[in-house]
């Protein structure tokens, strides 16, 4: 080992574990990653723009989002992202495509198989040479029902110190928690009676870090991964991941040591490895995740979703535009990725301190009066409060603050214009992509809100859906894939790119970005009202001289012309480069 990398690493074990050898330590930590037949560089990969660029987006699905009954849904997905996703996301995340007993598929009860009833590692392998791919590290919680929890059940090293008990009489007031159910699990054990912290279920028992073989655990599995073509590593609810008795046990200094302590090995890899926190937590708490350029590479957006529906339902982008106001540019070697749409619900969280409590209950208003469902969560005063709406986000573009009306599509393509538009990493849920309506019937089923956005697909079925140019599936995923082609020829729009957020009437969203060389400019400006609504090329200092041509319009944009109008949800991209312009 290097002398920098050594200390570094030494340093990281010191902070999260300062009663163990931290030498020792830090040599099982490489042989766990580096195993024999492996190797890592001799210099960590710098911290730079070069590891993404305006041609990256994501597609985000489960393995068996689509389905045929006969096929593996692995090699359907496949055949999806090659017949309809090629060229317009380089990126696909799969979410756990494990073993597993429920959440489907965060309750792991085997982090080294692939699910048999999606596929095997051979169809991972093949997802992963033609995208970059994306898979789960679930490192906070396994399944109750699962061989680890059974073994440490039955006292049988190493599993006997692998999850976190705690005490009924523990001060726990001051937990955050996720969810309503119980903290604690009462469970028989060989050793008697164990109660066992569960964050999120009671069939997802928390892992306890501060036994350092559960982290050299989860960098073995990580090695695996890696070695089977993923690219991208989402720490899930990695802001549980340790915790302590009289405090909140979220965000935890010896979170946080754990994070740098895998990005170090990231950076040291010889394989190109991406970090993804998700920390669905208010602005501060989730940026607090970059770290010194030495956490995580990439940070969920997470005050996106709540945000963009508000503009979109209240017709106005004042809160959207305040927050983006203030948000800082990711630091070097770092990204935001942005969505709308994801498995979970629309979280509430992030938008704490930033919606006023009357603009997050019409909100949640709108959202139930067109059949959405809200989540709650428990408060350490032992109350409740929304923590996330569960609805598809086609079906939430459906109704404003006024009601129903004909201008759903229009609204949609607007709020995933808007995701394109902003610094970072655009990521669309594959049901955001293909239009998919609520589904009740998944809801009484199968028992949980989330399941009315985690719709399965008759792969014949939807084919011919996209086949149907009328089709509410064929008309969103032709509009959004043909801005992600034109977005993808556009240096103005990479992750880095420098952004300022332009005051404009508040009808409207409005960026400039410029390209990291200067050489271009976009003016990425959203109605997001009903009204049309007209800006005067003066108010977004177009400059006399040069060309300008909205992008997604074709239309010559004169910077001494009249007023440049924007009908109801439409979206321009006024760029002083003008490449083939867009076609849906």
């Amino acid at each position: 080992m290097s002398a920098s990398f050594s200390q570094r690493l030494a340093g990281l074990v010191q902070q999260i574990y300062p009663d163990l050898n931290a030498d020792i330590l830090a040599s099982q930590i490489v042989d766990a990653f580096w195993p024999e037949g492996t190797h890592r560089r001799k210099r960590a990969r710098p911290p730079g723009n070069s590891l993404w660029s305006e041609r990256d987006a994501v597609l985000i699905t489960y393995g068996n989002s689509i389905q045929d009954g006969s096929h593996k849904p692995l090699d359907l997905l496949h055949d999806f992202l090659l017949r309809k996703m090629k060229g317009v996301v380089n990126g696909v995340h799969i979410l756990p495509f494990f073993p597993f007993t429920s959440d489907d598929g965060f309750a792991v009860t085997d982090y080294r198989a692939v699910n048999p009833q999606l596929g095997d590692w051979s169809d991972i392998r093949r997802i992963a040479g033609d995208f970059h791919l994306m898979s789960d590290l679930v490192l906070n919680h396994v399944s109750s029902q699962g061989p680890w929890f059974n073994a440490y059940r039955q006292g049988q090293p190493p599993f006997d110190r692998f999850f976190f008990e705690a005490s009924p009489e523990d001060d726990l007031s001051a937990v955050v928690r996720p969810r309503t159910t119980p903290l604690l699990q009462e469970v028989e054990t060989s050793n008697g009676l164990r109660h066992v912290w569960c964050t999120f279920s009671h069939d997802q028992i928390d892992l306890d870090f501060r036994n350092p073989e559960v982290l050299l655990e989860m960098l073995r599995i990580i090695r695996l991964h890696v070695d089977q073509g993923v690219r991208i590593l989402r720490l899930d609810a990695v802001a549980f991941l340790w915790k302590q008795a009289g405090t909140s046990s979220i965000h935890m200094a010896q979170t946080h040591a754990v994070v740098q302590l895998m990005r170090l090995l990231a950076d040291y890899a010889t394989e190109t490895l991406v970090l993804l926190t998700e920390t669905n937590v208010p602005k501060a708490e989730n940026l607090s995740y970059f770290g010194n350029r030495n956490e995580a590479h990439a940070v969920y957006n997470f005050p996106l979703p709540p945000l963009i529906l508000h503009a979109m339902m209240a017709g106005t982008a004042r809160y959207l535009h305040r927050w983006q106001s203030t948000m800082p540019p990711a630091q070097l070697g770092c990204a935001y990725l942005n969505f709308t749409a994801s498995h979970d619900g629309i979280g509430m969280r992030p938008a704490e301190g930033v919606l006023p409590p009357d603009q997050k209950a019409r909100v949640i208003d709108t959202i139930r009066s067109i059949g959405g469902l809200v989540s709650m969560r428990a408060t350490p005063g032992g109350g409740e409060e929304p923590y996330e709406l569960n609805c598809s986000w086609f079906e939430a573009m459906r109704a404003t603050f006024a009601g129903e009306d004909a201008q759903q599509m229009a609204r949609f393509l607007c709020s995933q214009t808007i995701v394109m538009s902003l610094e970072g990493i655009p990521a669309f849920y594959i049901h955001a992509m293909l239009a998919t309506p609520n589904d009740h019937d998944a809801v009484e089923r199968r028992g949980m809100n989330r399941a009315i956005n985690r719709h399965r697909w008759d792969y014949p079925t939807l084919l011919e859906r996209l086949d149907d140019p009328a089709s509410d599936q064929a008309r969103a995923l032709r509009g959004l894939s043909a801005l992600l082609r034109l977005r993808g020829r556009q240096a103005a729009f990479h992750p880095n790119a420098t952004q300022f957020t332009l005051r404009l009437d508040e009808r409207l969203f409005g960026l400039w970005r410029q390209s990291l060389d200067r050489h271009q400019s976009v003016f990425a400006i959203h109605n997001v009202s009903a009204d049309t609504v007209a800006v005067a090329p003066g108010q977004i200092n177009l400059i006399e001289g040069e060309e300008w041509q909205d992008l997604i319009s074709g239309e010559r944009i004169d910077a001494a012309g009249p007023d440049i109008p924007f009908a109801p949800y439409q979206c321009r991209w006024i760029s002083n480069r003008a490449p083939q312009a867009y076609s849906s």
